[in-house]
């Protein structure tokens, strides 16, 4: 009998355009299948919704992740414990039945502990370190208790980390890429660098440091680059209504700029925007500098695995990220120009570099780890008796 795991997302449900945000959790979902694990995809449905409100945003879900041979997973469950919207749970599992899984993989750090409590044995993938742990030590929220924690920061729970650890064993996990979703994709050197981004955060103190979030304030550190520069840089960004406002700042400085909601609302079309760029080209959230957390990001490792090079802020110290073979990291103006030159200097090379980094990020082997870790029994985690078989 196959591993079960119920795999909990971010509500992908809420975010029917956010093709980039829903291949977080595929890359999950589908290195389990290939392990050979039956999965569940858990979603929080909001009461507050019009009836009709979630029974579209349950199609929708569907239909994203109907190629995938996921739609059937689906399992849906009130966020306030009430009944769900009459219609809305056709055809989906309940939480009963969600349950019954083997594990619980978390990747939403506001899943209810009333959920989480339901399952017999439960992980928690941290995927905003260090903006985690800080928002957990300001109160800010309480991640409900789990069997064991991971996280994709390098330097979570380690003394290399600027933030505390809350008094958790993190374990570092890296973040998965499933590769035969993301073939090589050649393209001519005219295609531009690009990158999907949202543009907006908060800003707080935390013991007396400043933690802003705002991805436009580290763009605009690098706004002149388009002119230092002879590749094209592209950004696609979630603007709404702010759209025009943006293109007109942006635009005469040499970038182009796109609505991402147009250009990457499903995930097929988001796939296509990153094989149909050069490369990348990405600033950090200032809190990610700030606190040092050694990230990288799910959708670099996309670009990467296409093979396409992709020059993008540093984050901290890393024991497993390169600073100039297909991935550049940049602290300053002078290291990006430095970088995307140096690119276009043997981008064949930088190319397969690239794809090579790619397949340490391999979702089979990430997900392999993090289950062996997860259904292993040592106490000082509460984890239970080993399950055989998540290799099969």
């Amino acid at each position: 009998m196959s591993t079960a795991v119920c795999l909990a997302p971010a509500r992908t449900v809420a975010y029917p355009q956010g093709g980039g945000h829903l291949w977080v959790y595929l890359q999950w979902a589908l290195g389990l299948r290939a392990l050979g694990c039956r999965v569940i995809w858990l979603e929080g449905i909001d009461p507050s919704d019009s009836e009709l409100d979630s029974r579209e945003k349950v199609a929708a879900l569907k239909l994203h992740l109907q190629p995938y041979g996921l739609a059937e997973s689906l399992a849906l469950f009130s966020l306030n414990g009430g009944p769900l919207p009459r219609g809305v749970a056709d055809d989906a599992m309940d939480l009963e039945a969600a349950a019954e899984a083997d594990l619980l993989l978390n990747l939403w750090h506001s899943l209810p502990a009333s959920v989480v409590s339901r399952f017999r044995r439960s992980a928690f993938v941290d995927t905003d370190p260090g903006l985690l742990q800080v928002w957990m030590a300001r109160g800010d929220l309480q991640v409900a208790p789990h069997h064991i924690s991971f996280t994709i920061g390098e330097t979570v729970g380690t003394p290399e980390a600027r933030f505390p650890d809350c008094g958790l064993r993190w374990h570092h996990t890296r973040p998965p890429v499933f590769l035969r979703e993301w073939p090589p994709a050649p393209v001519g050197p005219s295609a531009p660098y690009t990158t999907v981004t949202h543009w907006w955060g908060s800003t707080f103190e935390f013991q007396g440091r400043i933690i802003n979030e705002e991805k436009y304030i580290s763009f605009l550190e690098y706004q002149d680059l388009p002119s230092k520069t002879p590749v094209r840089l592209e950004l696609a960004i979630c603007l709404a209504e702010r759209y025009e406002e943006w293109r007109a700042c942006m635009e005469p400085l040499g970038w182009r700029i796109r609505e991402a909601w147009e250009v990457t609302a499903t995930p097929e079309r988001y796939r296509a925007y990153i094989q149909q760029s050069r490369g990348e080209f990405s600033c950090a959230k200032p809190s990610c500098v700030t606190l040092a957390n050694a990230w990288i990001s799910d959708r670099t490792l996309c670009y990467l695995a296409s093979g396409k090079p992709a020059v993008v802020q540093h984050t901290g110290t890393s024991r497993i990220l390169p600073d100039n073979e297909g991935l550049f990291r940049f602290r300053n103006m002078d290291e990006a120009v430095r970088a995307l030159s140096a690119v276009e200097s043997d981008y064949a090379r930088h190319s397969r570099l690239a794809r090579e980094l790619a397949a340490q990020f391999d979702a089979r082997d990430v997900v392999a780890r993090v289950l062996e870790r997860a259904l292993a029994a040592t106490g000082s985690d509460r984890e239970r008796a080993a399950i055989a078989g998540a290799r099969a």
